[in-house]
């Protein structure tokens, strides 16, 4: 990829590689958001963290900061998406005897505000202290979470998504992954509501209680959720005839 912006020549040094790679931080830290975590069969770096900047070089971490990252945000990596975590080069990381450099961590969210001190194994018989401070959340982040947490119909959905898509760099991507969990667990929640019996009559008695369209909106939603079939469309239909009726001042 070609540069664009002189002021930020980093993407002229990316490696020909498919992973991130620690020369890529010589320009100073990189600040990634969390969106998959996936386990693969390398020995030294089996687990490959995601992000959505460059999702073609993902973030191998090395044993030690997989133990950092466990001991940070628990065992289920499911768990870290969303997270964000600050990476640079540390110069003195040794392969083969010799300084080569290596990608270390050193800011995480979702931490203890007074940060994580751990002394982990890096060769045998010997261990290094490890540092790690919060990578605290800009009030703008800290905004649209709220937002997003406060999702309750399609207003406010699009009031969330809106504010999540204006923010820049990781602040937008951990905000962005924030809203798709909230989107798929007020999905799953309406799911659950949907799965019994359909009962039309109810359904029916529940549409013509709405008396505008952002009340059938909320009943809109619920219906999106449900399975294909029969149910579904006839629920649609009576929101159809209802929506009618609203326009047409019934």
């Amino acid at each position: 990829m070609q540069p664009t912006d002189v002021r930020d020549l980093r993407s002229t040094i990316i490696p020909k590689s498919d992973q991130l790679n620690s020369e890529q931080l010589l320009g100073g830290p990189l600040i990634i958001t969390v969106s998959d975590v996936r386990v693969g069969s390398g020995a030294d770096q089996p687990v490959s963290v995601f992000y959505a900047t460059d999702p073609q070089r993902p973030f191998k971490p090395c044993k030690t900061m997989r133990k950092l990252l466990i001991h940070a945000w628990g065992q289920d990596g499911t768990q870290w998406i969303g997270k964000s975590m600050e990476l640079f080069n540390e110069p003195t990381v040794k392969f083969g005897g010799e300084e080569v450099g290596g990608i270390r961590i050193s800011r995480l969210s979702d931490i203890n505000p007074r940060g994580i001190d751990l002394s982990l194994t890096a060769t045998k018989g010997r261990k290094e202290k490890h540092r790690v401070q919060l990578l605290k959340s800009s009030a703008e982040l800290t905004a649209a979470l709220a937002l997003i947490e406060g999702i309750t119909d399609k207003a406010s959905q699009n009031a969330a998504k809106a504010a999540a898509s204006a923010l820049t760099g990781a602040d937008r991507e951990s905000a962005l992954a924030a809203y798709a969990r909230k989107v798929d667990s007020l999905k799953a929640a309406a799911k659950a509501k949907t799965a019994g019996a359909f009962d039309l009559a109810a359904f029916t008695s529940r549409a013509k209680a709405c008396a505008d369209e952002p009340a059938l909106q909320v009943l809109s939603d619920e219906v999106e959720a449900m399975p294909e079939g029969a149910d579904k469309d006839a629920a649609l239909q009576v929101l159809r005839e209802r929506d009618d009726e609203i326009a047409g001042g019934a």
